[in-house]
């Protein structure tokens, strides 16, 4: 029951919801939408999700605003991405309006679950798509089941919007060039799980990745996308390799905005003795600051905050993203979609 939420103290984590929404593709064409409270999917033991990694998945947010509605933030970007996903492994795409009304009759089904305004919670738009042929050789799946599981969360990073130290490995790769880092596919989460338990046990919040084919340029940062401030600048990786985030995006949008110079290039690491404010950023925790840049190999240190707090070009980019999503500022850009329940 949400009536038994601690909203102010909520965990980045599952919590059992009312409902979820299906739909399966089969004989060519998606059928109808099911709404089930069942937490559970019955799929053969031969499945193509299973066995060679057909999975993609989209992530995105629900939050109640001042004045009591409900917001989800950038739902066609994420409609889109998913598509792109679905392509690149040959996967059916779902159709942008099937996605559309699949979302918002999951908030609405789920609507007592999004946390209230100025507890800092949301809820967490989890969007699934699988394949479910049963293969025995390398092919792609005939049929397939997407889904749109729901659940309230806190803050990604338990530090909330407060400077964090990572670090550079060059021992593991997360994705490899021009390989399905751009997608969101499960796999590529997988293979960044052993980088992040080990920076997680050296007392790191995340793995700043270098790019996969030389080691030179920053990458991607654990789960989400990197972003620095340099010479005033905001500085972004333009990378084959990593998935193009939805919040970055919007944050560069917004940093043009206010009349900063935005740059999507290929980033040296030497570069990171010259920037004066860093973050992590992503649906699950919109920015997250970085304290320190470590790089393991070398040795070198690269302080960025040097008084434990976020830099003010962050602070303001994060606000500004906030105040959107709570309704606090006009949207000027449509990002929001409003559901009525």
């Amino acid at each position: 029951m949400a009536t038994e939420i601690d909203w102010a103290n909520l965990s980045f984590g599952y919590r059992k919801t009312n409902y979820n929404v299906r739909c399966t593709y089969r004989d060519g064409k998606w059928g109808e939408i099911e709404v089930t409270d069942s937490e559970y999917i019955n799929i053969h033991i031969a499945a193509t999700a299973l066995h060679y990694g057909q999975e993609i998945f989209e992530g995105l947010k629900a939050f109640r605003g001042k004045d009591g509605k409900i917001r989800v933030f950038r739902l066609d970007e994420n409609g889109k991405r998913i598509r792109r996903s679905a392509e690149g492994i040959l996967m059916e795409p779902v159709p942008e309006e099937l996605f559309r009304e699949m979302v918002i009759k999951a908030v609405e089904l789920n609507a007592e679950f999004v946390p209230p305004y100025g507890s800092g919670a949301s809820l967490y738009i989890r969007p699934l798509e699988i394949g479910v042929s049963a293969r025995v050789g390398v092919k792609p799946s005939d049929e397939y089941v997407f889904l749109i599981l729901v659940t309230p969360v806190g803050p990604y990073f338990k530090e909330g919007f407060k400077p964090t130290n990572i670090c550079i490995m060059r021992d593991y790769d997360r994705v490899a060039p021009k390989g399905t880092g751009r997608w969101k596919v499960g796999g590529n989460y997988a293979a960044s799980l052993a980088a992040g338990e080990k920076a997680h046990e050296l007392g790191y919040s995340a793995v700043l990745y270098l790019d996969p084919q030389e080691k030179k340029y920053l990458d991607e940062c654990g789960p989400a996308n990197f972003f620095a401030i340099k010479d005033g600048k905001y500085i972004t990786p333009a990378s084959e390799s990593i998935l193009p985030s939805v919040t970055n995006k919007s944050l560069q949008q917004l940093a043009k905005d206010m009349g900063i110079e935005v740059e999507s290039r290929h980033i040296l690491l030497e570069e990171l003795a010259d920037i004066s404010e860093a973050a992590a950023c992503g649906t699950a925790a919109v920015a997250s600051p970085i304290a320190e840049i470590d790089d393991l190999d070398t040795g070198k240190k690269y302080v960025v905050s040097h008084n434990g707090e976020a830099g003010p070009v962050t602070t303001a980019l994060y606000n500004k993203l906030r105040a959107i999503q709570l309704g606090e500022e006009e949207d000027i850009h449509g990002w929001n979609t409003i559901v009525n329940a």
